[in-house]
């Protein structure tokens, strides 16, 4: 037992010792592990100690220059604040030395108006003087004319009243003679207008074709664009074609103008720039000037027609020029181109009853009325201006007497002759060929433009609104706006002087300069 008891104190004594054993090397392994953990934990502390020693640097860095870039924005931001400052004390002394420049000259003023009113005051006391003199020499005067006429102020205001009662009464006696004159000119005038007025209505027909020419318009804004900003295209057009447009409520333009191949020119114009639709002054004239040369075309169409329905040989150029002017020309109403194709075809049935050469007859009537082209713009009878054109291009001496002579201005030498009077009267006589009326009117305005034309300086002259006014276009560069002022009193005198007419006509006189140039 005892032997047992050892055994097992020995047993426990051994294992005591391995658990003091086991204990030992667990304690000194948690030591181990535990100093390796501290290690590594101090480790770790040197890191994050550099770490937060590194962003503490760049964290300091970062600082600065956000302060260094802060304080240059500040530095900036102030210089900026200062040359505002600097700016507007500038503009404050400016403003400073303009308001005590004005004071200056403000007192400046206040001096001057001080002595002004000073000599205000001297010049109304010498005003005063001078009337105190001028009352006593009234008074003295008074007194002495009383004396030389033996009258009283009294009996002499009541002379001078009687006097001038006496005067106006004869004023008023002759203002009634003229306002009863002039309101027989009226009458007679309105009268006439009524008469030629139903006249014109029983052959408007016949007239309206010679006198004026209608153009349709696509739209209400096309006329706008006619007119132009303040009427400067519908100026231009008249400036530039001498007719007169008139533009009512319907949509039709009105075309007016006693000059048939200048209103044909105008129509064209018209149509022209309404199908293109570019409507401005500059391209009104560049197609006014494309349909002067149209009509030169039509004019030499008209005349080799003329010449070749005749069957006529050998005719002159310009004799076929003048033929086709003819066309475009009227005489009493009548077409003259066709009235002298009339004579043409009458002298050669006539000529031909009496057994004589037809050609003859038919070429001297045919061409007795070409001076009718030139009429306008030379000096003399038609007839004679006929004649010397056909002398000069060549015609035979037979047809240029037939031609002098068929209104006896000189005396025929032929029997031809004789034949081209008696086809001009047979044209012109028989029913509804002619009528006096419209010749009358239009040798009027021809005149009229004549006597513009007349005067040095005139550039263009057009008798416009039926002879009412005469619309004259002068040299800008030649004459200036006080001798365009007595240019319009004289032509209005000679007009005064020369002719006959109704109512009134207005000189109207317009010196335009105009600066062109071309941009390339």
């Amino acid at each position: 037992m005892i032997i047992g008891l050892q055994a097992g104190l020995i047993l426990l004594a051994g294992f005591i010792s391995a658990a003091a054993i086991f204990f030992l090397w667990y304690a000194q392994r948690k030591i181990v592990v535990a100093h390796r953990t501290l290690k590594e934990s101090e480790d770790r502390w040197e890191d994050a100690k550099r770490s937060i020693d590194t962003e503490r640097r760049e964290a300091s860095l970062k600082l600065k220059d956000e302060m260094y870039r802060k304080r240059k924005e500040f530095e900036l931001e102030l210089k900026r604040e200062r040359l505002e400052l600097d700016r507007l004390q500038n503009k404050l002394t400016s403003k400073y030395e303009h308001i005590e420049a004005r004071e200056n000259k403000l007192d400046e003023q206040r001096r001057e108006l001080q002595q002004k009113e000073r000599e205000m005051l001297r010049i109304e006391d010498s005003l005063r003087a001078n009337e105190a003199k001028l009352k006593k020499l009234y008074d003295e005067l008074i007194s002495k004319l009383e004396q030389v006429s033996n009258m009283s102020k009294d009996e002499a205001k009541k002379a001078l009243s009687e006097t001038i009662e006496a005067e106006v009464n004869l004023s008023s006696q002759k203002w009634i003679q003229k306002v009863e004159e002039d309101t027989r000119q009226k009458a007679k005038q309105k009268s006439t207008d009524i008469i030629v007025s139903a006249m014109q209505r029983y052959a408007a027909d016949q007239v309206t074709p010679h006198s004026s020419g209608v153009v349709h318009l696509p739209s209400d804004d096309m006329k706008g664009r006619i007119i132009g900003k303040e009427g400067r295209n519908i100026k231009a057009l008249e400036m530039a074609t001498g007719m007169e447009f008139v533009i009512g409520d319907s949509a039709d333009i009105t075309v007016s103008g006693f000059n048939p191949i200048r209103r044909e020119v105008a129509r064209r114009t018209l149509e022209r720039l309404i199908a293109d639709g570019r409507i401005n002054p500059s391209r009104i004239e560049e197609t006014v000037e494309l349909c002067e040369k149209e009509i030169e075309e039509a004019i030499e169409e008209y005349g080799k027609e003329a010449v070749l329905e005749f069957n006529l040989q050998s005719v002159h150029p310009e004799i076929v020029t003048l033929l086709g002017k003819l066309n475009f020309r009227t005489s009493f109403s009548q077409n003259v181109l066709q009235h002298c194709k009339e004579v043409a075809i009458f002298s050669r049935l006539v000529a031909e009853d009496l057994g004589l050469d037809g050609s003859i007859a038919l070429r001297a009537g045919l061409l007795h009325d070409i001076g009718k082209a030139v009429s306008a713009e030379v000096e003399g009878p038609h007839a004679q201006i006929g004649a010397e054109i056909a002398k000069r291009c060549g015609e035979d001496p037979v047809i240029v007497n037939a031609i002098a002579a068929h209104h006896e201005d000189e005396a025929p030498n032929s029997v031809y002759a004789w034949i081209v009077i008696i086809a001009d009267t047979i044209s012109a006589s028989r029913p509804g060929a002619r009528r006096e009326t419209l010749s009358t009117y239009i040798k009027r305005l021809e005149k009229l433009e004549e006597i513009a034309a007349a005067f040095e300086g005139v550039k263009k002259a057009y008798a416009l609104q039926a002879g009412r006014e005469l619309r004259i276009i002068v040299e800008e560069d030649t004459m200036g706006d006080d001798q365009s002022l007595d240019l319009a009193r004289n032509v209005a005198r000679k007009i005064e002087q020369e002719m006959s007419f109704p109512g009134q006509i207005k000189v109207n006189v317009i010196r335009e300069k105009r600066a062109i140039e071309y941009a390339r």
